[in-house]
């Protein structure tokens, strides 16, 4: 059985990307593993999970009890949900965990207890969506947990932009999700569009193939990020796709500061892929 891994530190941030990691599992039927990763092994924490308790010192494991037992009636899956207890770098231990574990997706908040600066170069959160071996959906606190119906698929003028497209293909058809194809550019150039246009035509032929409801429409601006997220929410989207990395052209839409602009700045759920 495949398994999400859930990176927790006990902030309300990353227990509700817990809370949207068990409505995805239970419509992947997969196994959730929760990750703590400690800075060093001299160090533990007091968390304050249960505000009516008297506050004792207790182990990370003994939270991880609470915590599992607080959500497993809502996991619906015949399947492990368990946790690790790390120690190292936060992103590393993240990364190798969902290597060793083989995940499919990583599900995380990001923010948590130190916070997110932004444009920081080596945030936790952004470190672990340029480096994982999986697709990455990152969650920002305050998005309620939901049932995804709708997603955005940005396709821009590079070839790697359709990379992404058999896994979102796979989600939607697990979710019975809505495709939102969306042509990105900045520039009016009839070349670019003609380009972006014959793309957007391949995947919606695609996902008509495959019997997933979706539409196309181009947008054009002079922030990608920004017009994609305002169409996202325009049309009510709980997903946005985007690549983590493209080819090192000057018209490669989502490179470095694209992908860390969108993760930093959605309120919308956003789901990265690597061009594996």
């Amino acid at each position: 059985m495949k398994r999400i891994v859930v990176p927790i530190d006990f902030s309300e941030d990353s227990i509700n990307a817990l809370e949207h990691a068990i409505i995805m599992a239970n419509k992947l039927q997969t196994h959730i593993r929760l990750i703590f990763v400690k800075k060093s092994r001299n160090f533990d924490v007091q968390f304050d999970l249960a505000k009516d308790e008297p506050e004792y010192k207790k182990s990370v494991d003994h939270y991880f009890d609470m915590l599992i037992e607080k959500f497993r009636d809502k996991y619906l899956v015949s399947g492990i949900f368990d946790y690790k207890i790390r120690t190292g770098s936060i992103y590393r231990e993240i990364t190798n965990q969902a290597k060793y574990d083989d995940a499919y997706l990583i599900v995380m908040g990001t923010h948590g207890v130190s916070g997110f600066e932004e444009y920081m170069i080596g945030s936790n959160a952004y470190r672990v969506v340029s480096n994982a071996p999986c697709p990455v959906i990152t969650i920002r606190l305050g998005y309620l947990p939901s049932e995804l119906k709708r997603f955005v698929l940005p396709i821009d003028i590079s070839r790697e932009t359709r990379q992404k497209v058999p896994f979102i293909a796979e989600l939607a058809l697990k979710f019975g999700a809505e495709v939102k194809i969306v042509g990105v550019r900045e520039t009016n150039r009839k070349a670019v569009i003609f380009k972006i246009e014959k793309y957007c035509d391949q995947v919606y032929n695609h996902l008509i193939s495959l019997n997933i409801k979706c539409s196309k429409e181009l947008i054009y601006g002079d922030n990608i990020t920004k017009i994609t997220l305002d169409y996202a929410k325009e049309v009510d989207a709980q997903l946005v796709s985007i690549m983590t990395e493209q080819t090192e052209s000057a018209e490669s839409l989502w490179l470095g500061d694209y992908a860390q602009q969108m993760v930093n700045h959605s309120t919308i759920p956003v789901i990265s892929i690597h061009n594996f």
